[in-house]
């Protein structure tokens, strides 16, 4: 096998893999990319227009479309649903056709079924990392009997523990971040919540804990969903509770390192965590409903958490939270969140899939 591996990521059609990031998953698509690329890979990114990850890369184009008058009804549902459909059904034909010899692996990070449905179509060994509980239509592919080169990774043990009925034993690759982009900070007075403003991201209970722990509290990311923002955010704003709003990385990086404490408070089963590797990266201890993956990354020398939806509690550990060891916070991002770690996870994946094709008999 070659040195440098010609290697497709499929992102989202629906957001641009660009700063400011919609969300996680797009932070985790852009910064693997880029790692990829610095280890001499060529990459070659599908992803909503707009995509870009400020280093050389190819484009997969995402095909859109004009729905005719007799289409457009009123029980098509969203239209932006019909336009996934059609860019991730484009993406894999293309994949099976005219690109079925341009890469040597396909690496799915969507949240759409099509690419697990239809791998069975496509030549190239495809690995799928998995970074959502087993959603509806996402379950109903992985049950579907797959292309042999077809592979899964989790990105916890937890999410790997959900997709287990369905998927069988699953490898974990722990989401990484670039550490030399998340600095240690220096710390201030101060609680940060960073992420979408969405509800199940839970915003709110941040705020309510932070005004029981006695913190001024800063929030920066997407306000994702208008309704949630305009009437549960926004009037909570004031000089206690500051909106930042949607920052670049970098920006993000000084607002979580100036922090006493990072907040983190998800209404669902958070799959990885990727604001608690981020805080930690930048010194930044955290106080964190104990949800989902978490308690993987977090120890008791790093961070403090309590049970789902204990505000009470968790004001209690934003202040125990706070008197942690910076350095600890830190050294637990370089030993469990470091994205070296996880591009030579996945390096080693991608060779593993290689090897097992090579080694069937024509």
């Amino acid at each position: 096998m070659t040195a440098s591996l010609r290697i497709a990521l499929l992102g989202s059609s629906r957001f641009p893999i660009s700063q400011p990031f919609a969300g996680g998953l797009e932070a985790h698509v852009w910064h693997l990319a880029r790692a990829l690329t610095a280890r001499g890979h060529r990459v070659s990114l599908f992803g909503a227009d707009g995509s870009s990850i400020d280093s050389p890369h190819d484009v997969i184009d995402v095909h859109t479309f004009t729905l005719s008058p007799h289409a457009r009804t009123e029980h098509m549902g969203p239209s932006w649903v019909v336009h996934e459909h059609h860019a991730y059904l484009s993406v894999m034909l293309e994949l099976a056709g005219r690109l079925r010899d341009s890469f040597d692996v396909i690496h799915n990070h969507s949240l759409h079924y099509l690419p697990i449905a239809m791998s069975s179509t496509v030549p190239t060994p495809m690995i799928t990392t998995l970074h959502t509980p087993p959603l509806a239509w996402l379950e109903s592919a992985a049950a579907v009997p797959l292309n042999p080169d077809t592979r899964y990774a989790a990105v916890s043990r937890y999410t790997g523990r959900q997709w287990n009925p369905v998927a069988g034993p699953i490898p974990v690759v722990p989401n990484g971040i670039a550490l030399d982009r998340w600095p240690r900070g220096a710390g201030g007075d101060y609680a940060v919540w960073t992420g979408r403003l969405v509800p199940e991201k839970g915003v709110d209970a941040a705020i309510d804990a932070a005004a029981l722990a006695g913190y001024p509290l800063r929030i920066a990311g997407p306000a994702c969903d208008d309704e949630y923002f305009r009437t549960v955010v926004a009037p909570r704003l004031g000089p206690d509770v500051v909106y930042e709003g949607h920052l670049m990385q970098k920006e993000v990086a000084d607002l979580v390192g100036g922090a006493a404490v990072a907040v983190v408070t998800p209404q669902w089963d958070e799959p990885y965590g990727l604001v608690v590797a981020e805080a930690l990266a930048c010194g930044t201890p955290v106080a964190a409903f104990g949800r989902g993956g978490i308690p993987e990354i977090v120890d008791d020398a790093c961070g403090v958490l309590v049970p789902a939806d204990d505000v009470a509690g968790l004001a209690d550990a934003m202040r125990t939270a706070a008197t942690l060891s910076r350095s600890a916070a830190r050294a637990r991002a370089e030993r469990v969140c470091s994205d070296t770690t996880m591009v030579d996870s996945y390096l080693a994946l991608y060779r593993d899939m290689l090897d097992e094709r090579d080694a069937v008999p024509a």
